[in-house]
């Protein structure tokens, strides 16, 4: 929208961005403030990035008091404040705002999402409206009006020990299929923070849209959310076991080598196994 530049920075095995990368990127681009965005569960590995190693790097490499950080939070963004060990994402740190999905976690029947920043930044960007009797503070000039009315009530209905508890189910259960997956035979990455299982692409496309898998070159995910419980993970690993079976069975197909993108220790195939 901006017509910026954008440099891409490298990430690590994890998915995490690669700080050092990071800094060589910044110390090219010193002559311009930075505009950063930190994912709180990248799409693909779920990965949470370092922010206070982020605002570290930037603060050593000259860029204090020029640089503007948004915390990507859209799905695991509701999720993080109730798992042990996770970093702080909060505004007593220099960042400039965060946002998180509706219609991920929290369920809500419609795409929205609810974006929190700096009262400063909000004023910069509003307009009055005249016949609304209103500031504006939106992109396109309107919203749902609905959107916050199903948030409002499944954040009351849940409350605070609700969704702790579907958290902690969450996280429990992708453990469960990734153990699963491995004892299986099957290579597979799980982030210590996160509910997205990662594993190798199936061969059958048929299977890949009968469960909706989301593939990316030789791996795919499974994103363990509330409604997924034990039997339903049963189900999709039996199935997945049967079919890999016939898939390779005639000696000459071998399963695909995902080393490379989640790491030596995670893929089993026939070098790694």
């Amino acid at each position: 929208m901006y017509r910026m530049d954008c440099v891409k920075v490298d990430t690590l095995m994890s998915g995490e961005i690669d700080c050092a990368d990071f800094q060589r990127k910044l110390l090219q681009n010193r002559d311009k403030p930075a505009i950063i965005n930190v994912n709180i569960g990248t799409t693909v590995k779920g990965a949470v990035d370092d922010l206070d190693l982020v605002i570290k790097t930037l603060e050593e490499n000259g860029f204090k008091g020029r640089f503007y950080i948004h915390c990507d939070g859209a799905l695991f963004g509701l999720m993080i404040p109730f798992v042990k060990k996770a970093p702080q994402v909060t505004f007593k740190k220099p960042i400039g705002s965060v946002s998180v999905s509706g219609h991920k976690f929290v369920g809500c029947p419609m795409p929205c999402g609810v974006q929190i920043t700096r009262l400063e930044y909000i004023n910069a960007l509003s307009s009055n409206v005249e016949y609304l009797a209103s500031r504006d503070a939106t992109i396109m000039g309107s919203r749902n009006g609905h959107a916050p009315i199903f948030l409002w009530y499944t954040l009351n209905r849940k409350g605070y020990r609700g969704f702790q508890k579907e958290v902690q189910k969450c996280l429990r259960n992708a453990h469960y299929l990734k153990d699963r997956l491995k004892e299986a035979g099957i290579g597979a990455m799980l982030n210590e923070l996160s509910s997205t299982v990662v594993f190798e692409r199936p061969k059958d496309e048929v299977f890949v849209r009968r469960w909706q898998l989301a593939c990316e070159g030789n791996i795919c995910h499974v994103v363990v959310m509330p409604s997924v419980n034990i039997d339903k993970l049963d189900y999709f690993l039996n199935e997945l076991v049967e079919k890999r079976a016939t898939w390779y069975q005639d000696g000459i197909s071998q399963p695909p080598c995902i080393a490379r993108v989640v790491g030596f220790e995670n893929c089993l195939c026939g070098r790694h196994k």
